[in-house]
């Protein structure tokens, strides 16, 4: 038997719509979008709508502090839910910095009471850079040892040591208290700053972890070129672990500069107070019944800009090296 084979005409006229040159996807007929197209567009927009209503939420007390701190405290009462400045002045930042008089204070509804911005300022500085460089240095210098070097009873001494991390920071603040009276340190820099000098278990925590990402092979090649174990530490080990370092220095840094409760334990004169302190103190010299929030919203923003400073400058160079890996 014989195969008809229908004409090439019959054979055109029953060729699908949507064939497609070979190696081509076939596209969907026109005027239709693919399935799924409307939904990813929707969940899209819901991300994006979650994500401002966190930004709103986080910001918006730095904005009313703003707002407060450009107001004037008298004013404040008369129209609580503006969200504008109410009779916009820069007076609160004049009270802050010391330019203003206390007539003009009381005037603009202030409590008439100072505050020494600059040397509470400049103690805070102090205080958080020395304790910053101290920490980063002799964790850092922990850390190897813990994660490089090799000694009897090393990881022992370690677990030992990590486990200080279940132990809350309250347990700790009347032996150092006393341990500071005894050595006659209260009122002093060296009493606010010796407790967190030297290490915590984060930060010898934090380091080692990334000490032990860091090739041998550099260190063995350091080795043969003689280098003992302080010029390996130096010259190999702190250069590689710039990221982790710069970060934990950050860290150390903004906690050093928000702690309240220890510095106003043991610094309580106004040579050694820090900013902090003072904020509340300012806060509670209220001798016409009410604090000055205007004054107070002020002095904190000013406060908070040497940390947005120190995010400015070294906030790009942490997440440029996010994905430090131990070798450059």
């Amino acid at each position: 038997m014989t195969t008809m084979t229908p004409p090439p005409s019959q054979l055109a006229s029953v060729e699908p719509a949507t064939s497609t040159r070979a190696g081509r996807t076939p596209r969907p007929p026109r005027g239709r979008r693919p399935r799924g197209h409307s939904g990813g567009r929707a969940r899209k927009a819901l991300g994006w709508a979650v994500l401002g209503l966190v930004m709103l939420v986080t910001l918006f007390p730095f904005y009313w502090m703003l707002r407060t701190s450009f107001s004037t405290t008298v004013s404040l009462g008369s129209d609580p839910g503006s969200l504008l400045p109410v009779d916009f002045t820069l007076g609160a930042y004049q009270r802050v910095l010391g330019l203003a008089t206390t007539q003009e204070a009381l005037a603009e509804g202030g409590s008439g009471a100072s505050i020494n911005f600059w040397s509470y300022l400049r103690n805070s500085l102090i205080v958080a850079t020395v304790t910053t460089i101290g920490q980063v240095l002799f964790c850092s210098m922990a850390a190897y040892a813990f994660a490089r070097l090799r000694w009897r009873g090393r990881n022992l001494v370690f677990s030992a040591f990590i486990s200080a991390l279940m132990v809350p920071p309250i347990f700790t603040t009347i032996p150092n208290f006393v341990t500071i009276r005894e050595l006659g340190l209260l009122n002093t820099y060296a009493g606010i700053i010796l407790p967190t000098l030297l290490m915590t278990p984060f930060a010898v925590f934090f380091l080692r972890q990334f000490f032990l990402g860091i090739s041998r092979e550099v260190e063995e090649a350091a080795v043969i070129d003689g280098a003992g174990p302080f010029r390996r530490f130096f010259q190999v080990i702190l250069p590689l672990g710039a990221a982790p370092i710069t970060t934990l220095a950050i860290l150390t840094y903004i906690t050093a500069w928000n702690e309240y409760f220890w510095p106003q334990l043991v610094g309580r004169t106004e040579e050694v107070r820090v900013l902090t302190v003072a904020l509340g103190v300012f806060r509670s010299q209220t001798p016409q019944g009410g604090p000055d929030w205007a004054g107070l919203m002020a002095a904190t923003l000013i406060a908070a800009l040497p940390i947005l400073v120190l995010f400015t400058i070294l906030g790009r160079r942490v997440i440029n090296n996010i994905g430090y890996s131990g070798t450059k």
